[in-house]
C-alpha cells in the first residue's frame, strides 16, 4: 500500500516538473512569462473583472487554473517545415523505406496532414505573454485614469515585478486612493435666457447632486440629458458641444465646485464665425413621400393630397389611406419642433412591416421654422415563404414537413398585413396499427391566416387610453388542423382577437379579446394504442381477477371498453379490491378526460416588465403576469337562452360542453453579471388553473406540466408528478404548478461555457375532480412533495444561438413516499440527458 502510495507521489510530481518546465518551453533566453497580476488597493487585494479590464497585459488563460491553450501553443512545432525537411527529406535511407511503405502521394498526404495538425495546435493555442514593462506602466496609466475619473485625483500608483530564476515573473501593482472628492457646490452660467427658461424647468432631474461622490460617467450622461431636454423643447440647432464643465478644486479641501456653462449657438460662415441665442423652432410643414427610391426621388410627382395638414406625395397611385400614414409619423405640422417626435416615428414605421427603414430630414425655412421630410420606400406587396423540416420522436420513426406563407402587405390601404400559411406533414410510425398500413401513416395538415392591423381596431377611440407612441396593434386569427396518426386523430380550430400595446420601452401589455379554441376527437377507439402504460395495468388488473386468462390480453377497444364498464359497475364486482377499483377509476376519468372534446372560449390579459437593455446586457430582470377567464359569457349565454343541462349538469353548445375556469401564471427571471463571464441565473414560476361552474377540470391543453429541458432537467417532459404520486402515465398533467432554477453559468474558453444547475418544482391537482391525496395539494405541508434535480451541462455559443447539453440527476424524488427520497436515483444510470436550444430561463 505504501508503495502504491509512493508511486503516486512520483507520478504527480514528475507531471508537475514536466508541464512547469514546458510552460516556458518558448520564452527566449532572458525574458520572463507573466504568470500573475495582482492589484492592491489600499493594502487590500482586489481581483474584481473592472480592475482586471484595467491592465494591459495578462497572464495566459487557465482552466481551472491550468493554462491548457498554452500548453497547446508549446506542444507546436515553430520550424516544422525545415524539421520535416531534415528528418524526412534529407534523410534518404529514411526516405526510402517511407517510400516502400508508401507511395509518393501517400507520403505527401501524411506530411500535410502533420503540417495542418501543428497548424491546429498554434490556432488553438495560445502563445506565452512575455512580461512587457512598457505596458506595465500603461497599465499604470489606465488605473490612474479610472480612479481619477471616479473622484479620488491624488490616487497614486506604484508596482513590483518580481522575476524567478525559472524564467516566470509576477506583477504587483499598489494603489492608494486617497480620500475622494464630493461635489460640493454646482452653479450655472447660461448666455441665453430663453435657455436658462429653458434649463431651469428640468434642473430637478439633473444628474449631478452635492454631496455625492465626482464621477466622471455623471458628467457625460448629464449632459446627454441637457442636450436632450432642450432640443425636445424646440432648440433645433442645440447640441452637446454648447453643454461644458467647469470644474474647481484648488483649496477646496477634497471638494469639488461644479459649474456648468450652456454657450450660445456657434455659427460659422466662410470669412467669419459668431454666436447668437438659441431660438425656438416650430415644424411648418411635414411632407411624406409614400414611395421614395434614390432613382425616382428627383421626378415629379403624380399623386399628392393633404390630409390634417400633412402633404402626401407619390409618384404613381397614392396606395395607403391618409390616416393609416400620418398615424405613424408623430411630427405634426404647425407644433415646436421635438427630436423624440423622429425618434418615434422611425419606430412606429418599422413596426408598420410595410416599408424599408425611412429617411427623416428638417430643412430650415427661416431662422425659426422648419419642413420635416420623411421618404418612405414601400416594401414588395407579396412575399412568399417556404420552409421544410425533418424530424423524428417516440412515436415516428421519421416525419417531413413543409411550410408555406404567402404574406399580403398593405391589403385594405391601411398597412395592414395579411398572412396565410399552410402546414403539410407525413411520417412513418415506429408501432403501427396494421401491417397493411403504408409506410407514411402519420399525416397533418393545417391552415393559418392572421392579419396585422397597426392600431386597435375598435368602434371607439382609443387614442386617449393608449396614445400611438405606444405602439398599439391588432391581431385577428383563424386556423384549423386536422391531425390522422396512430393516436388519437382530432380536428382542432381556433380564433384569436388580440390587442398589443408598449406603455415604455421596458413593459408589454397583451389583451386577448377573445381567444376561442374547439377540439374535436375522431379516433377514441385507439385510446389504449397511444397510452400503454394504462393499457398495461388494465389488461393486468384483468388478468389478476381472472377476467381474462394470464395467457391472453384484452382487445382494443372492444375488451378494454367492456371491461371499464363492467368494473365501474355499481355495485362494484367483489372480486375487485378497493385498490384495483381506486386504479381502474383513475384509468377510466383519465380516458374520459383525454379523450372529451374541448370548447374554450377565453380573454386574457398579459404584462411583460423586461428591463433588458441590449442583447449583451447579463444583468437584468424579466417579469411576466397572465390572467385568463374563460367560459363566463357562454355561460351567461346560456342562462339567457334558458339551455338545459345535461346528465353531468353542464351546459353544452354545438353538443359540447365549454370549458369554464381561471388561470394565472407569475413568472420571475433575474440574471446577475459577476463579472468575467460568470453569470448567476434565478427563475421561479406559479401557476394555478381552477375550475368552476361548468367544468369540474381543467383542459388538457390549458394544464400545467413538469419536467423537460427547459423545465426540472432531472425529470423527462410530462413524467414528473402531480405530487407523490407513483404515476407511470406518459403525460402527467395538473392544474397547479410551482417551479424554481438557479443556475451559475461560467466560461471554460472561448465561446464554450458550462453551468451547474439546480432545478425544484413539481406539479398538483387543486380544487378539480381529483381525488388522489398523493397527487393534490392540500395544505403548505404539500411542499414536501416538490421534486428536486442538481446537475451541470456544456453551451456552445454560436452567436446566433447557442446550443445546450444538460445532464440532470433526481436529487430528491417525492414518487417514493415512504423511502428514502434523497439521492436515491443519484447516478448516471437514472439521469436524464437534454440537448436545447439557447439557455432554458
Amino acid at each position: 500500500m505504501k508503495l502504491k502510495h509512493f508511486k503516486i507521489l512520483v507520478l504527480i510530481t514528475t507531471l508537475t516538473l514536466f508541464t512547469s518546465c514546458d510552460a516556458v518551453k518558448r520564452v527566449p533566453l532572458n525574458e520572463h512569462l507573466l504568470t500573475n497580476n495582482t492589484v492592491v488597493i489600499n493594502d487590500k487585494k482586489n481581483n474584481s473583472e473592472t480592475i482586471n479590464n484595467l491592465l494591459h497585459q495578462k497572464p495566459n488563460r487557465a482552466i481551472l487554473g491550468f493554462p491548457l491553450r498554452l500548453h497547446l501553443y508549446n506542444a507546436a512545432r515553430p520550424n516544422i517545415d525545415s524539421i520535416l525537411q531534415t528528418k524526412i527529406y534529407n534523410d534518404e535511407e529514411k526516405m526510402a523505406w517511407k517510400t516502400k511503405l508508401l507511395s509518393r502521394k501517400q507520403l505527401e498526404k501524411d506530411i500535410a496532414s502533420r503540417k495542418g495538425f501543428n497548424s491546429w495546435l498554434k490556432r488553438t493555442g495560445e502563445a506565452p505573454v512575455i512580461l512587457d514593462e512598457e505596458k506595465t506602466k500603461q497599465s499604470i496609466i489606465r488605473l490612474e485614469s479610472y480612479y481619477i475619473n471616479n473622484g479620488w485625483f491624488n490616487v497614486d500608483v506604484t508596482y513590483n515585478i518580481n522575476k524567478t530564476e525559472n524564467k516566470r515573473a509576477q506583477v504587483i501593482y499598489n494603489v492608494n486612493t486617497g480620500k475622494p472628492f464630493i461635489i460640493d457646490s454646482i452653479s450655472k452660467k447660461i448666455e441665453s435666457p430663453l435657455v436658462e427658461l429653458l434649463y431651469e424647468a428640468s434642473e430637478k432631474k439633473a444628474l449631478l447632486k452635492t454631496g455625492e461622490q465626482y464621477n466622471t460617467h455623471n458628467f457625460a450622461q448629464e449632459r446627454d440629458r441637457i442636450t436632450t431636454e432642450l432640443r425636445n423643447t424646440g432648440l433645433f440647432h442645440f447640441g452637446q458641444e454648447n453643454v461644458t464643465f467647469e470644474i474647481d478644486t484648488i483649496g477646496t479641501n477634497k471638494k469639488v465646485n461644479v459649474g456648468v456653462f450652456i454657450s450660445n449657438r456657434k455659427i460659422t460662415t466662410p470669412d467669419t464665425t459668431y454666436t447668437k441665442p438659441f431660438k425656438i423652432f416650430k415644424v411648418n410643414r411635414v411632407n411624406i413621400y409614400t414611395d421614395d427610391t434614390f432613382a425616382t426621388r428627383d421626378l415629379p410627382y403624380k399623386d399628392s393630397i393633404i390630409y390634417n395638414g400633412y402633404s402626401l406625395k407619390s409618384h404613381d397611385k397614392l396606395r395607403y389611406r391618409p390616416k393609416a400614414i400620418t398615424d405613424a409619423v408623430f411630427i405634426a405640422p404647425k407644433t415646436i419642433f421635438r427630436d423624440i417626435d423622429r425618434t418615434r416615428s422611425y419606430r412606429y414605421l418599422n413596426e408598420l412591416r410595410t416599408f424599408k427603414y425611412p429617411e427623416i430630414r428638417y430643412e430650415p425655412d427661416s431662422d425659426s421654422t422648419l419642413t420635416a421630410n420623411v421618404y418612405l420606400t414601400p416594401l414588395k406587396k407579396f412575399q412568399l415563404g417556404f420552409s421544410t423540416e425533418v424530424s423524428q420522436s417516440n412515436i415516428q420513426s421519421v416525419g417531413l414537413g413543409l411550410n408555406s406563407s404567402l404574406q399580403i402587405r398593405n391589403i385594405f390601404k391601411g398597412a395592414e398585413t395579411f398572412e396565410i400559411s399552410a402546414v403539410t406533414s407525413i411520417g412513418a410510425s415506429k408501432d403501427k396499427n396494421n401491417l397493411d398500413d403504408p409506410f407514411f401513416d402519420i399525416n397533418e395538415y393545417g391552415v393559418d391566416l392572421k392579419l396585422r392591423i397597426p392600431r386597435l381596431f375598435s368602434p371607439f377611440n382609443t387614442d386617449r387610453i393608449v396614445p400611438k407612441y405606444m405602439s398599439p396593434s391588432t391581431r385577428i386569427s383563424l386556423s384549423a388542423t386536422s391531425q390522422t396518426n396512430i393516436g388519437l386523430d382530432k380536428q382542432t380550430f381556433s380564433g384569436n382577437f388580440n390587442y398589443n400595446w408598449s406603455p415604455s420601452d421596458k413593459i408589454t401589455n397583451n389583451l386577448d379579446l377573445f381567444n376561442v379554441q374547439y377540439v374535436r376527437n375522431l379516433n377514441v377507439e385507439n385510446y389504449f394504442r397511444v397510452y400503454e402504460s394504462s393499457f398495461n395495468s388494465l389488461n393486468q388488473i384483468a388478468k389478476d381477477i381472472n377476467y381474462i386468462s394470464s395467457e391472453t390480453n384484452l382487445s382494443i377497444p372492444e375488451d378494454t371498453n367492456a371491461f371499464l364498464d363492467y368494473a365501474l359497475t355499481d355495485p362494484t364486482p367483489n372480486e375487485i379490491s378497493d385498490n384495483q377499483l381506486s386504479t381502474i377509476n383513475g384509468i377510466g376519468e383519465r380516458k374520459d378526460r383525454l379523450t372529451e372534446n374541448n370548447l374554450i372560449f377565453s380573454t386574457s390579459f398579459g404584462l411583460t416588465r423586461d428591463v433588458r437593455t441590449n442583447l449583451f446586457d447579463e444583468d437584468f430582470s424579466i417579469f411576466r403576469f397572465r390572467l385568463e377567464l374563460a367560459g363566463n359569457l357562454l355561460s351567461n349565454t346560456s342562462k339567457l337562452l334558458g339551455l338545459e343541462k345535461d346528465e353531468d349538469n353542464r351546459y353544452k353548445i354545438f353538443n359540447v360542453a365549454f370549458s369554464q375556469y381561471v388561470k394565472t401564471e407569475l413568472d420571475y427571471i433575474k440574471h446577475w453579471d459577476l463579472g468575467k463571464k460568470n453569470i448567476l441565473a434565478m427563475r421561479s414560476y406559479f401557476g394555478i388553473a381552477i375550475p368552476y361552474g361548468n367544468s369540474n377540470n381543467i383542459p388538457f391543453s390549458k394544464s400545467f406540466f413538469a419536467g423537460g429541458a427547459n423545465d426540472n432537467r432531472a425529470w423527462t417532459a410530462y413524467s414528473l408528478g402531480p405530487g407523490s404520486s407513483q404515476s407511470s402515465n406518459e403525460f402527467n398533467e395538473a392544474n397547479l404548478k410551482l417551479a424554481l432554477g438557479i443556475e451559475q453559468r461560467f466560461n471554460l474558453f472561448e465561446d464554450l461555457n458550462a453551468a451547474i444547475f439546480i432545478d425544484a418544482g413539481n406539479i398538483w391537482n387543486v380544487l378539480d375532480d381529483v381525488e388522489d391525496e398523493n397527487a393534490t395539494f392540500t395544505s403548505l405541508n404539500s411542499l414536501k412533495d416538490i421534486a428536486i434535480g442538481s446537475g451541470f451541462g456544456l453551451r456552445y455559443d454560436f452567436s446566433f444561438f447557442v446550443f445546450r447539453f444538460d445532464i440532470g440527476f433526481k436529487t430528491h424524488d417525492p414518487s417514493y413516499q415512504n423511502e428514502k427520497r434523497w439521492f436515491k436515483d443519484y447516478n448516471f444510470r437514472n439521469a436524464v440527458y437534454n440537448i436545447g436550444i439557447n439557455y432554458p430561463f
